[in-house]
């Protein structure tokens, strides 16, 4: 997509809006042409050479008249532009974050979150600042069409001889912009950089403590935000300069005017209300030349934003960014339109498949890309009821091969049937009531214990209390100051790690599924908690399906079936006493965890 093609999306959004906006400004634009005709009229009148018969004071109630009714105009303007502009920054950050969240969850954004931040303001602010000023343009275009009819019906070679050498002036200016487009640019990078730094300080706290490396994370901080300093300053710099070209223009239009027109005033072909008409439409029309600068300049600045918003979508097209899409504004029908929007996507993009009998996989394979590093041709098989365990070494492709099964990484071959017919859609189709999925890093939120678990989910009957007993989380919430409703601070700090992961798989738990998936979930508990966590899951075998990940005795012993992971491929297969006679990979796990114990 290219910048204008961008452009023209985001008008053709609400183009009633946009057409009542650009109405509106071209009439604010158009304003000063009464006044200045009116200021015409009032100096010739004081010289004596008058042609409008509503004498001094009249004139005077007219200029006033005319400045009221531009403040008027120009109050509807602010209305009409806040309601198009706004508009198409609510668009582009919906479809932007839509996007986001349909992609594979382990890839669903290729930056830091702070970075992903910098893209959804900035970006979008300068998206939308381009198209605002696409509507100035052309109210000021109509204004200097109609302003140099007039004036150059009163002297074609003034008109000439004071705005050419303006259009030059400023002509060249714009030769600069250029590189203000390559200053922009790197004004956002490392912006970019500044804001996702913040995020991952904020977010590896304890690991930073822990190192010791508070100084030098603030070293590097300070020389992103010194790298930010000189690239903002260069951006700054120029804009400012230009500004001043664009500006200051109009003394310079000015001082030609005053020059060239004593000779014709002496000749008597050109009056005082001539001359005061040429100074105030001067202003107008230079602004006007100034404005079409600045949105040329917008232009090229809207081209850098497309490329960086375009890299977040990760190869999808651009138009994604122009869809046009419900924003529900109106409080009265919000709540109206989300539920059959709720009911439509659920039609849509809900998959409400038969209860697993048995899930095959079939040649599943995942590279990537920065590593070279995935998994290969895996093959297995999964019945009811069935307890299968993942296990293999460090970076063997355990965790690699779950979120492939369940679409959070994009799988490049195989296939993944269900009861026989092959999920085209694992990102889709492996959600509740299909599967539910603990990760090997619990994420949790600064919000009650019970939001973290429910995360939206209206509490039905005993399920959160089940969900609780299921994840030997039961005595914890008896032991926290607010029971359910105790705020666990930013990702859980208040609560340890076994406490995390316990809370992460009754989120899992309290929605019923037919496929549970586990990563590792036992790794921070002790061997009486896992232990009953491990019962109790094997207990519910008659309700759902586990495919856990994990190299703990307590889980190996309790498994039906064990796949040994090496170098991203599945090395053997079978009960924890086939693979002990068979597997030395599998020997060295078993007897090495019982040396850790």
């Amino acid at each position: 997509m290219t910048t204008f093609q961008y452009l023209k999306g985001l008008i053709m959004y609400k183009p009633f809006r946009y057409f009542i906006n650009a109405l509106a400004w071209t009439i604010i634009y158009l304003a000063p042409i009464a006044p200045g005709l009116i200021t015409k009229a009032f100096f010739d009148t004081l010289t004596g050479n008058a042609t409008l018969k509503f004498g001094v004071w009249g004139l005077i109630a007219l200029l006033i008249g005319a400045a009221l009714g531009r403040i008027l105009l120009i109050i509807i303007g602010f209305i009409t532009d806040v309601h198009f502009r706004f508009r198409m920054g609510m668009l582009l950050r919906r479809n932007l974050l839509e996007h986001v969240l349909k992609q594979p969850g382990a890839q669903a954004i290729p930056v830091s979150p702070g970075e992903a931040i910098s893209h959804f303001r900035d970006d979008v602010d300068q998206s939308e600042e381009a198209a605002s000023w696409s509507v100035d343009v052309f109210g000021m275009t109509v204004f200097a069409l109609v302003s140099g009819y007039i004036l150059i019906r009163i002297d074609a070679q003034m008109t000439l001889l004071v705005f050419m050498p303006i259009v030059i002036v400023i002509t060249a200016a714009q030769l600069a912009t250029v590189r203000l487009q390559k200053y922009r640019a790197a004004s956002r990078e490392s912006t970019s950089k500044v804001t996702g730094e913040i995020s991952e300080m904020f977010g590896n706290v304890q690991a930073i403590q822990v190192a010791g490396a508070e100084k030098r994370v603030m070293e590097r901080f300070s020389s992103f935000g010194d790298q930010r300093r000189k690239a903002m300053l260069k951006d700054r710099l120029m804009s400012e300069l230009l500004d001043s070209v664009f500006s200051n223009s109009v003394n310079l239009g000015t001082g030609l005017l005053l020059l060239l027109a004593g000779t014709k005033m002496r000749a008597g072909t050109f009056t005082v209300g001539d001359l005061a008409l040429f100074v105030y439409y001067l202003t107008f029309v230079t602004q006007f030349i100034t404005n079409v600068g600045k949105f040329i300049t917008y232009f090229k600045q809207m081209s850098v934003s497309l490329e960086r918003l375009t890299f977040l979508l990760q190869g999808a097209s651009a138009k994604v960014l122009t869809m046009v899409k419900p924003l529900y504004l109106k409080k009265e029908i919000v709540k109206e339109e989300l539920k059959l929007e709720k009911d439509q996507d659920q039609e849509e993009d809900s998959v409400v498949a038969p209860p697993l009998q048995r899930l095959e996989v079939n040649g599943l394979s995942y590279t990537y890309p920065d590593t070279g590093r995935g998994i290969a041709d895996i093959h297995f098989a999964m019945q009811r009821g069935s307890f299968t365990v993942i296990t293999g070494t460090i970076g063997s492709g355990k965790t690699t091969l779950v979120r492939s099964l369940l679409g959070l990484l994009p799988k490049e071959g195989g296939t993944i049937a269900w009861n026989g017919v092959p999920v085209e859609d694992p990102g889709t189709f492996f959600t509740p009531p299909q599967s539910a999925y603990t990760a090997q890093v619990p994420r949790l939120y600064s919000d009650t214990l019970r939001n973290n678990i429910l995360l939206g989910q209206a509490e039905q009957g005993d399920s959160l209390p089940q969900a609780l007993n299921a994840a030997v989380l039961e005595f914890d919430v008896a032991q926290l100051p607010g029971g359910l409703d105790t705020v666990i601070g930013p990702r859980g700090v208040k609560l340890s790690g076994g406490q995390a992961q316990r809370t992460a798989a009754a989120r899992m738990l309290v929605r019923d599924a037919e496929l549970y998936v586990f990563d590792d979930l036992s790794s921070a508990l002790d061997v009486e908690t896992e232990q009953k966590l491990w019962e109790r899951m094997f207990q519910r075998r008659s309700e759902a399906t586990c495919l856990v990940v994990s190299h703990r005795k307590t889980a190996l012993t309790r498994a039906d079936h064990i796949i040994v992971m090496k170098d991203g491929r599945i090395e053997a297969e079978g009960t924890s006493e086939e693979l002990l006679r068979h597997s030395s990979t599998f020997r060295e796990l078993w007897y090495g965890d019982d040396r850790k114990a």
